[in-house]
């Protein structure tokens, strides 16, 4: 069996997710969704109909202004609504519109199927291990910085990405 290179991890995580996404991109493409239309979709299903335009850029990791565009693209068509905060004038809320629940119930459907076309080999405790090993990876990765550099830091050639 061979090694496992530790040094590798970070590289192997953020592929892995890159090929999946990339995957369901090229699933979801014929359907006339774009890689952020589909994410920005899902991001405002999950926020309960009510983020704020900097709410959604932070969840996608993009810029406010990148969103903006996405944003324009869906309330064209007919997939959300942008409306003042009844607390914030300068601050929008994306409402997902009626129309959005078939384009929906398809982005989840296909999502469904491919994940499970990608794991369905793979054993369920293996499968359980990663998610815990992953959930405690993303929640310290989430924690705010405390001005401590981590003792391992410089430790690896590609520190942070591997």
């Amino acid at each position: 069996m061979p090694s496992v290179n530790i040094n590798e991890f970070g590289l192997l995580l953020f592929g892995t997710a890159r090929a999946w996404r990339t995957k369901l991109d090229q699933r979801l493409r014929p359907l006339g969704l774009s890689q952020g239309k589909w994410r920005t979709l899902m991001h405002l299903s999950d926020g309960g109909n009510k983020l704020t335009q900097k709410e959604i850029a932070e969840r996608m990791g993009i810029e406010e202004p990148t969103l903006a565009g996405l944003l324009d693209r869906l309330q064209d068509d007919g997939w959300i609504e942008r409306r003042e905060s009844p607390n914030d004038r300068r601050c929008k809320i994306i409402h997902l519109q009626r129309g959005s629940k078939p384009v929906l119930e398809k982005i989840f459907n296909t999502a469904h199927g491919l994940r499970h076309e990608l794991i369905e080999d793979v054993p369920l405790g293996d499968l359980e291990a990663c998610i815990r090993v992953l959930t405690r990876i993303r929640k310290k990765a989430e924690e705010p910085a405390n001005g401590n550099r981590s003792r391992h830091a410089g430790s690896t050639k590609r520190n942070g990405l591997s």
